[in-house]
């Protein structure tokens, strides 16, 4: 298993990063709070998990061994594939999660795209006693501002988890207030979440 990798950013897209490890480009998958973190040419560390398909090899991407735990925990429960974890993951932090699994809290897991009402109630039944207790609520400064660009990068983070580009966008205008009011350095990870709220308030 590669449980890291280590190395300059090569490249950014809306749902991956390219690390330079040993003169090789290591694709990981990554949630936009992850990505948010990282800088084109600057160094970088990302815990990771790969996952094993017929077809494919993909290795994901984590800010911290926490959501790396996290995400492969999530996989336990039947029809929770890599995908689905990382949707979860990028609405909630691990101890969000963990919270939302201990209080049985059908709504926060509805918030995440792919999640309806029957499957979060088998999610809680299946997850409840996995995923222990919350270790503390995440500090404010654990997702890196990013001052420009902000709009793109959330609307494509929006149609990557399965939201077609008018609704995304929608999803972008309404949140903008919230983007405003901090200033020059809006927070996509926080914008993020902020954003699958609306969306699903509006289902």
């Amino acid at each position: 298993m590669i449980a890291f990798v280590s190395g300059p950013v090569a490249a950014l897209a809306p749902d991956t990063a390219v690390v330079e490890v040993g003169g090789v480009g290591m694709a990981v998958q990554c949630t936009p709070a992850t990505l948010a973190t990282l800088r084109v040419g600057e160094p970088a560390r990302l815990a990771t998990s790969l996952v094993v398909r017929e077809d494919s090899l993909t290795l994901y991407g984590f800010a911290d061994d926490d959501e790396r735990q996290t995400f492969e925990l999530l996989q336990t429960a039947s029809g929770v594939g890599p995908r689905l974890a990382q949707a979860m993951l990028a609405v909630h932090s691990p101890d969000a999660l963990r919270r939302a699994f201990a209080a049985g809290d059908e709504k926060a897991l509805t918030a995440v795209p792919g999640i309806g009402k029957k499957g979060a109630q088998k999610l809680l039944l299946e997850l409840k006693d996995r995923l222990g207790e919350p270790v503390g609520s995440a500090p404010a400064a654990a997702v890196s501002s990013v001052p420009a660009g902000w709009r793109e990068q959330l609307h494509a983070a929006l149609v990557g988890l399965g939201y077609t580009p008018r609704d995304a966008e929608e999803a972008v205008e309404a949140v903008a207030p919230q983007a405003a009011a901090a200033g020059g350095a809006p927070q996509v990870g926080q914008l993020l979440r902020a954003a699958l709220q609306t969306l699903n308030r509006a289902r």
